[in-house]
């Protein structure tokens, strides 16, 4: 395994380039002078020129992209809006996007799993329509769209939760009663995507001659489902899990957004309208570098599920 996870790490290096690559591209294509941006309309054209020179935004594509990457890994790429290093930024609005991400995938797990348990056990019941109905709502309908109608029922209506902000540690009252509608929100899609794969999976495995020989022996149902049959549907489950967990932090910009919550996501958004090409970069390819580790994790993951499972 040491062997296979040199090689994946190794492999991230060309997919990490790639991806900066893209994300520098994207942020040339847009419009805008971000020495304008920063010195505002009145600002002398002298003046602009010395803002060019000093962030190297006169210089040519490539050696723009090297110096930024180059000052990305040596620290020294600073924002040009908050004239601070941009990973110190990135990490001081990272605690509340994990504390977010953390909590919508806490929620999902927690839910999305029973459910889908249920309804492959109590196929074509009640419950099993209702969830799927539910799953299938949980998919199409977007981020900003039920996180309007949670502000409006929970925060306008009833008057229980607030409707935007960030209140603190997850530990205290008021951190809970922020962090509870953005991240049902954020969990929608996790949720809803993981309860159809886990009644997949299960519905797969309970079929298996190896289910019906446990039944046979005398085996308790309970026992039957949880460790004979959920242990070997993990595999997809887990799988599932893992990119919809990478996936959470690009969720987190249109939540961040709309909930007015001061994570990574909103301070990525934040920077593109202020053109600050440093912050975007950092931010973004810092939220690609965890999104691919997190996939690498889940891989090695494999491995514990099913110790049967050799990296080659």
């Amino acid at each position: 395994m040491l062997a296979y996870t040199i090689r994946r790490l190794l492999l991230l290096i060309p997919i990490l380039i790639a991806i900066s690559m893209m994300i520098f591209a994207i942020l040339k294509l847009t419009p805008g002078d971000p020495a304008m941006v920063l010195l505002g309309d009145r600002a002398t054209e002298e003046a602009l020129q010395l803002t060019r020179e000093k962030y190297a935004l006169d210089k040519p594509f490539v050696v723009q992209y090297v110096k930024m990457m180059q000052n990305f890994f040596t620290g020294e790429l600073n924002s040009i809006y908050y004239r601070e290093n941009v990973i110190t930024v990135v990490m001081q609005k990272m605690v509340p996007t994990l504390e977010l991400g953390l909590t919508a995938l806490f929620l999902a797990v927690a839910v999305s799993l029973p459910a889908g348990i249920i309804s492959a056990v109590k196929r074509n019941s009640f419950f099993d329509y209702g969830s799927m109905m539910i799953a299938l709502f949980g998919i199409s309908i977007p981020v900003f769209f039920s996180g309007i109608l949670l502000i409006y029922f929970f925060a306008v209506q009833l008057r229980m939760l607030p409707a935007s902000g960030y209140g603190g540690s997850i530990f205290t009252v008021e951190g809970i009663r922020h962090i509870i509608m953005p991240a049902m929100v954020l969990s929608f899609t996790l949720m809803a995507s993981t309860t159809r794969i886990t009644r997949s999976a299960m519905l797969d495995v309970i079929r298996e001659d190896y289910i019906r020989t446990a039944r046979a022996k005398g085996v308790r149902e309970r026992s039957v489902i949880m460790v004979h049959a959920f242990r070997n549907a993990l595999m997809p489950v887990t799988t599932n899990i893992g990119n919809q967990v990478a996936r959470l932090f690009a969720g987190a910009v249109l939540t961040e957004t709309v909930f007015a919550w001061p994570g990574v996501g909103r301070l990525a958004v934040n920077a593109i309208f202020r053109r600050d090409e440093p912050l975007v970069f950092g931010a973004v390819l810092i939220l690609s570098i965890i999104y691919v580790m997190v996939n690498l994790l889940v891989d090695l993951f494999y491995a514990v599920i099913n110790p049967q499972i050799r990296f080659e």
